[in-house]
């Protein structure tokens, strides 16, 4: 919804409602700036997807499922042992950004992102809010897990979901030994 409010210039609802507290699961979207192909690289997925096992640790959420794209990632966890999913992704989103930075000052004084294909440097790295789904039932948990793992497919990025190594298929269905353990 956020894309028709930038579409048409508008700017974002007030008073986003989240929903915390209930026990369930969060199915979670983010993207990069400006949905730019941030996590084009190897490189950038597999750090994120480091991040994410750290934050987890760190925060006590349970993953259950995850698929990282090139340009956004959907997750789906449980709400974590303090906080909220907001403050979990804050802290991903921290950590990603400032590890994937070049760290040289532009002349502006702005630390310069190293995927800028123009000559203006990015104002951030991720795309600010995230889209949160409670998912209260079994059937929605496996309709979310499929949808992470076609994801790839649907995108033209690999023929099956076991050729995509950033997602949490391998842990469900075999295969290749998953980058992640899922809290199942």
């Amino acid at each position: 919804m956020g894309w028709l409010f930038l579409l048409l210039g508008l700017a974002m609802p007030t008073g986003l409602k989240r929903y915390y507290g209930k026990g369930d699961l969060h199915f979670i979207t983010f993207s990069c700036y400006r949905r730019l192909p941030l996590l084009k690289t190897a490189r950038a997925r597999n750090l994120l997807v480091k991040e994410l096992g750290r934050v987890r640790d760190a925060t006590g959420f349970r993953l259950i499922g995850y698929v990282v794209m090139p340009e956004h990632v959907h997750l789906l966890i449980s709400e974590p042992r303090e906080g909220t999913p907001s403050t979990v992704l804050h802290k991903l989103k921290l950590s990603v950004a400032r590890k994937l930075r070049k760290r040289t000052r532009a002349s502006t004084g702005q630390l310069r992102l190293p995927f800028a294909s123009s000559r203006e440097p990015l104002r951030a790295f991720w795309q600010a809010r995230f889209y949160d789904f409670n998912v209260y039932s079994s059937g929605k948990e496996r309709e979310k897990l499929n949808y992470m793992h076609a994801n790839p497919v649907k995108r033209g990025l690999v023929n099956h979901s076991r050729d995509w190594a950033w997602s949490s298929w391998a842990y469900y269905f075999g295969g290749e030994k998953p980058l992640l353990a899922m809290d199942v």
